[in-house]
């Protein structure tokens, strides 16, 4: 009987490795009083971006820092904003064995980035010189073979890259947002970030919005920053960007 329970025990479930999207926290202060306070105004700004999705804080920013970190404080502050704080990297010993005492899981420090994978030198030229920093925060699985579908509103300081494929965005792509594809970038609410089409040097890729703000446009290298304001006819308005030869067209969607 007991040979039998055993067996019964053994079948009741299986253990398998699993990869899910999480969201990364990298945390550039000590401060848990002002990290609080920055992250309550930045929800202002994106009502409801958070569905109790998993959160992972990264300190390599904050690494060598001398000063204790407050981890309770800011998980607390983390999940009254719909979030579930599950681990944290890439801190010194001391901060990570505070982080585990509140709860939070010792997570591997991110791999550092092949050369295969980086960004192509045009694209990298181009935010160099319209941007100071750029911070990836959320990595979001792939839709489908060709296509990457984001429906939640992309916040300043975000970026999302859609390698190899067409991006639709559902949502506003916030003043300070990135968005880059190799293919299209469809955005179907306002666009008020940075978008880069055709970032490995497709010149048939294009730009759509049905509320085009932005503060730059760019198709395979080619770009236009708020410094030249659009016309009125497609300010604000539904319109496309294409690349001619090597002028950006942008006119309305009729």
């Amino acid at each position: 009987m007991a040979l039998t329970t055993a067996a019964q025990a053994r079948i009741s479930f299986d253990l398998k490795s699993a990869s899910l999207p999480v969201v990364a926290v990298m945390l550039k202060t000590t401060d848990a009083a002002l990290f609080i306070t920055e992250l309550a105004q930045r929800m202002v700004d994106a009502p409801g971006f958070f569905d109790n999705d998993p959160v992972l804080i990264d300190l390599s920013a904050v690494r060598e820092a001398p000063e204790p970190i407050d981890f309770a404080a800011i998980v607390a502050a983390l999940r009254s904003h719909s979030t579930l704080p599950v681990a944290v990297r890439g801190g010194s010993a001391a901060q990570m064995e505070a982080a585990c005492g509140a709860g939070l899981a010792a997570a591997p420090d991110a791999p550092p980035p092949r050369a295969e994978t980086a960004a192509p030198a045009e694209v990298r030229e181009v935010v160099r010189e319209v941007v100071r920093e750029v911070e990836v925060v959320r990595a979001v699985p792939m839709a489908g073979p060709s296509t990457l579908v984001i429906d939640k509103p992309l916040r300043s300081g975000q970026q999302v890259y859609a390698r190899g494929a067409d991006l639709v965005v559902m949502a506003v792509v916030s003043f300070g947002a990135e968005v880059i594809a190799d293919g299209n970038i469809h955005v179907y609410a306002p666009l008020r970030g940075r978008a880069i089409a055709g970032a490995r040097g497709n010149t048939e890729a294009r730009i759509f919005s049905t509320c085009l703000e932005p503060q730059l446009v760019s198709i395979a290298g080619t770009y236009r920053t708020t410094e030249t304001e659009l016309p009125a006819a497609v300010r604000g308005k539904p319109a496309q960007v294409r690349l001619e030869g090597d002028k950006l067209i942008i006119e309305a969607l009729q």
